[in-house]
């Protein structure tokens, strides 16, 4: 708390953000980091050879090994998503679970799972993408906005 906002307080409050910042737990920001970075990177790395395999035996290319790709991995989030066992694995590594692909298909398969009982069509079809939808909007408009600049650069050149 900056100096300013704690000489406003009253000492009660002052004495309690002492107390407060006394019995803090310190939490640990680098080996945190490291698993985030560790768990990411295993996610990446099961990417890679989830499209490795698609290119050798299904004669995929590396253009068009993507879109499997993903699917599998949205498939073996939601498969692991359901079993618990993603929620897991996101306690232990933190932000390393949220970043890739899998992160966003966790977000919607959790939610799709919470709001079951209320049923599929008000349950889960309008809860859903609550939690999803701002990116899916947020990712679309980045496109656009992109696609438009690309388009007006390359006509005046």
């Amino acid at each position: 708390m900056a100096d300013k906002k704690k000489k406003q307080l009253p000492p009660e409050a002052q004495q309690y953000q002492r107390l407060q910042a006394k019995r803090e737990i310190k939490r640990p920001v680098f080996k945190n980091c490291i698993k985030a970075f560790l768990v990411g990177g295993l996610i990446c790395l099961i990417g890679q050879l989830i499209t490795t395999f698609y290119i050798h035996f299904f004669d995929f290319t590396e253009q068009t090994a993507g879109n499997p790709t993903v699917a599998t991995l949205i498939i073996i989030t939601m498969l692991l998503t359901g079993f618990g066992i993603y929620d897991h694995l996101g306690q232990f590594a933190g932000a390393g679970t949220a970043v890739p692909v899998t992160g966003f298909a966790n977000a919607v398969i959790s939610s799709a799972i919470e709001h079951r009982p209320e049923g599929y069509i008000l349950g889960v079809g309008g809860n859903m993408l609550k939690l999803a939808g701002p990116v899916i909007v947020y990712g679309v408009f980045s496109a656009f906005i992109v696609a438009l600049i690309k388009t007006v650069l390359t006509m005046f050149t």
